[in-house]
């Protein structure tokens, strides 16, 4: 009997933790259900209540209306795409082996564990490392983490390029959704701009009538005291409000993406062979442009998938040896050496990488080739005077 009661007591604590998950999923659509009602109401205050029964010219609905259409489906198109796009992981070869798992658990000391994830890593494309110069290993996905990867508590997973975990969209914002998260800040301003400067000669005259003492005041060509008013005043006030406050935080992004940062890196920059660097993945802002949105500008605009990469590999001004960063991040900061057991392997870049650092390689080639040249005119002087 005794068995049985372990048992039961047992099953009894998981099901509240069960119950526990899943409350905590439900009420994490909270947010995103505010801001889907939030939309919906303005659709309806702007549509019906301004367009349709308050706005008398006809030429004036028809260019409101397809204006605003056009920025309220682009605007619901790249929410949608930033909520319901899965967060990108780290491929399978990013995955100890089995052998290398066993030993990895039965190791208790953090230098033998640390020697198994070198062995682990020296064909990988990692470049960067803990700040004690450990290598990034995840317990809980039990994966060596790759460049610009971070675990996120809420969604239990790695993240590749991991920027935040957004409650306003319930899913982290990382490699395979961050265009569409930064379309749908940009949207989200240009909805809300339009809606406030359209609705703001209406606003002041709705404003104004509400400060009437009685109608006997009010000029003939004044409008009607009808529901709409209520509608189109907080309809000014929310759009007004909402354009505050997202103009900063898309500036921002604005800012990270010229930088070619992550939100994580900007406060915590990433560790390279030669110490911390914030600007390490920084390839010029032209090339940190089409790092995220992609190769072609007629889609930068579209919020469907054109960032170059694959997520798990990286290209770094310090790994590929750019002479002109080089030599400023060395007048910045002084060399440090990684030593010997520090895995910094070189390995070819991808298509996409390659795409992005073509104008660095030929300059790279072309001063190889003019080094090689005077150092054979050096060797044909040197002879010639020791003949």
């Amino acid at each position: 009997m005794a068995p049985a009661g372990g048992g039961g007591s047992r099953a009894g604590k998981m099901a509240p933790s069960h119950v526990l998950k899943c409350c905590q999923k439900v009420l994490a659509w909270v947010p995103v259900a505010f801001i889907a009602l939030v939309v919906a109401w303005s659709y309806y205050a702007y549509v019906v209540e301004l367009c349709l029964f308050t706005i008398t010219s006809t030429g004036e609905k028809v260019v409101y209306l397809v204006i605003f259409h056009l920025s309220f489906v682009m605007f619901v198109w790249s929410y949608w795409k930033t909520i319901f796009t899965s967060p990108a992981s780290p491929s399978s070869e990013f995955c100890l082996s089995k052998t290398d798992k066993e030993q990895y658990e039965k190791e208790e000391r953090p230098e033998s564990q640390q020697e198994i994830l070198r062995r682990a890593a020296k064909d990988l494309p990692v470049y960067t490392t803990t700040t004690s110069r450990a290598i990034r290993y995840c317990d809980r996905c039990q994966l060596i983490k790759p460049d610009r990867c971070h675990h996120c508590s809420a969604c239990d997973l790695c993240v590749l390029k991991m920027d935040h975990h957004c409650p306003w969209v319930n899913n982290c914002v990382g490699f395979s959704n961050y265009k569409f998260f930064l379309l749908f800040l940009l949207y989200s301003l240009l909805y809300c701009l339009f809606v406030a400067a359209t609705v703001l000669q209406y606003f002041i005259k709705f404003w104004t009538l509400c400060r009437r003492k009685s109608a006997e005041n009010c000029p003939k060509n004044e409008l009607l005291d009808t529901r709409a008013k209520f509608h189109v005043l907080f309809l000014f006030f929310v759009a007004a409000m909402f354009f505050i406050s997202i103009l900063s935080l898309f500036s921002y992004h604005c800012w990270l993406v010229g930088k070619n940062r992550s939100t994580i890196e900007a406060f915590r920059a990433p560790m390279f062979r030669n110490g911390p660097d914030k600007n390490g993945f920084s390839l010029g802002c032209s090339k940190n442009l089409k790092e995220v949105f992609g190769d072609e500008k007629k889609y930068w605009l579209l919020p469907i998938f054109t960032s170059l990469g694959d997520g798990c590999n990286f290209p770094t001004r310090l790994v590929i040896m750019d002479p002109e960063q080089l030599t400023v991040s060395s007048q910045n900061e002084p060399a440090k050496s990684s030593g010997p057991s520090q895995p910094f392997p070189t390995r070819p870049l991808s298509e996409s990488q390659n795409r992005l650092l073509a104008n660095d390689n030929q300059w790279a080639e072309a001063s190889s080739e003019d080094e090689n040249v005077k150092s054979g005119v050096k060797k044909h002087i040197v002879v010639s005077l020791e003949s």
